[in-house]
Parts: C-alpha cells; sequence; structure tokens
C-alpha cells in the first residue's frame, strides 16, 4: 500500500507532462504549426460544394431584400451558405438591391480574405459580379480582378478589387464565383518561403506566388470608400517589369534640380 502515492504521483506527473505538450502545440504560431496540403483542403471545400443541395438556377429566384451595404461589409460564403447553379456551375452567392438614391456612375469596393494559415497553403473566393435590371436579366458580368495590397492590419489587407455601376437600368447585384474564377488564381507578392517552417532561420520578403481560387471563403463588398479606393488603385496585380535599379529610378522620379550637385 505504501507504493500507491508514489504510482499517483507519477500518473499525475505523466498527464502534466502531456498536457503541456499539447497546450504547447496549441500555442505554436501559424508558420510553426505543420502545413496542410492546399489541394486537399480546396478538393474537400469542393466537395462540399457538389454536396449541398441548390436553392436556385436562375437569378430571378433569387432574394433580393438586402440592401448593397454603404460601406464594405464582411460575409462568410461555406458551408451553410446559400447556392445556386448557374450556367452548370455550382457556387455560393450573396444578392443586393442598389441603393436608389446614389448618383451614377458609382464603384463597388470588394475584398477577399485569404481561407488558411499559410500563403503557400491558402485560397480564396474570386467574386464574379452581375448586375440585373427590374426583370432580373443581366446587363453586366464582371469576372473581378483581384489586386493584392498590405496595409497597416489584416482588416486593410487582402485581395482588393471593384466594380463600376453605371447603367441607369441596374437594380439588383448578384456576387457568385464562375467556373473561370474557381479554376484561376491571384498573383501574390509575398515569397511561399517565407512562411515554411523549413526556411524558418532562412526568411526571404521578396518573390512571387499564385494564391488559388477556391470555392469558399470570406468577402467583402459595399459601396466604396476612401481606404478601399486607394487599395484597389494601388494594388500589386502581377510581376512589375525588370527595373533598372533603384538609383536609376530616383534620378527619373526626383526634380531636376535635386539631380545636380551645386544648383
Amino acid at each position: 500500500m505504501r507504493y500507491r502515492p508514489f504510482a499517483i504521483a507519477i500518473l499525475v506527473a505523466a498527464c502534466t507532462v502531456l498536457g503541456a505538450c499539447h497546450s504547447a502545440k496549441a500555442l505554436l504560431p501559424p508558420n510553426l504549426r505543420p502545413a496542410q496540403s492546399t489541394g486537399v483542403t480546396i478538393a474537400k471545400a469542393q466537395q462540399a460544394l457538389k454536396d449541398a443541395t441548390p436553392c436556385c438556377s436562375s437569378f430571378a429566384d433569387f432574394s433580393y431584400q438586402t440592401l448593397l451595404p454603404w460601406r464594405p461589409k464582411k460575409f462568410k460564403l461555406g458551408s451553410g451558405s446559400l447556392v445556386a447553379d448557374l450556367n452548370g456551375t455550382r457556387s455560393y452567392f450573396l444578392a443586393f438591391s442598389l441603393p436608389p438614391d446614389v448618383k451614377l456612375p458609382y464603384r463597388v469596393g470588394l475584398k477577399s480574405e485569404l481561407h488558411g494559415s499559410w500563403l503557400k497553403d491558402s485560397y480564396l473566393f474570386a467574386p464574379t459580379v452581375v448586375l440585373l435590371d427590374d426583370a432580373f436579366q443581366p446587363i453586366d458580368t464582371q469576372d473581378v480582378n483581384l489586386c493584392e495590397y498590405m496595409g497597416w492590419s489584416s482588416a486593410s489587407s487582402g485581395a482588393f478589387g471593384s466594380v463600376t455601376v453605371s447603367n441607369p437600368k441596374a437594380r439588383y447585384l448578384v456576387l457568385y464565383s464562375s467556373a473561370q474564377q474557381q479554376s484561376s488564381n491571384t498573383y501574390w507578392e509575398q515569397s511561399p518561403a517565407a512562411f515554411s517552417v523549413d526556411t524558418a532561420n532562412n526568411m526571404v520578403s521578396n518573390g512571387s506566388f499564385k494564391v488559388p481560387h477556391g470555392p469558399n471563403g470570406t468577402v467583402w463588398i459595399g459601396l466604396m470608400t476612401k481606404s478601399y479606393a486607394q487599395a484597389v488603385d494601388h494594388g500589386v496585380c502581377g510581376k512589375p517589369p525588370q527595373g533598372q535599379g533603384v538609383l536609376h529610378t530616383l534620378r527619373t522620379a526626383l526634380p531636376v534640380h535635386w539631380s545636380g550637385s551645386g544648383s
């Protein structure tokens, strides 16, 4: 019987160690956790979309009771969201009425967030925007081109895009992701190696990467704001052309009298 307290102490110590290991694992930052394969993640999301039951196959079937937000608002598209089957393509979607008292033309701002902890294992929802008339007939369809913009916070960073409403017949807006969008990708300036645990001691800050598009994700949409306009207008949409060096750029960018030595 005198060995029972010792055995209990050993058991308690073992549980404490295991608990500490589990807690330590949970506290690991995203870039030090084991990466998941993007292909597997997208495949699961695609299967979930395939298994969902579509509610609509025509724009006339949608509900347009929600007014387009006065500033970009966050929406999560995925499990539990409504699914449409448009021209043989399934997609989660959002539907809005356009504000009747906004002067034409005006811009609608959009942003897609990266879905995933690691850049190299992330994807995003790439929107397609359709403008409809009062008979629910399409008058404009755009696969929105997304451009990367890194602000001072996660709220001001992401893949930004916009559409312009200029047709006076436009009454409604539908956001979904076309087959072309779902099979494409978005240019990203940050190298994926910077997010790899294998290169944690050799991190880089340049390079390029293409983020694949997936069937689900988080999107922001609403009337354009000043901060969104800045992100859209100054976003990185593709690899820039090869330059001639910083000094050459400064010489051509600075006023002429700055380049002289005494004048």
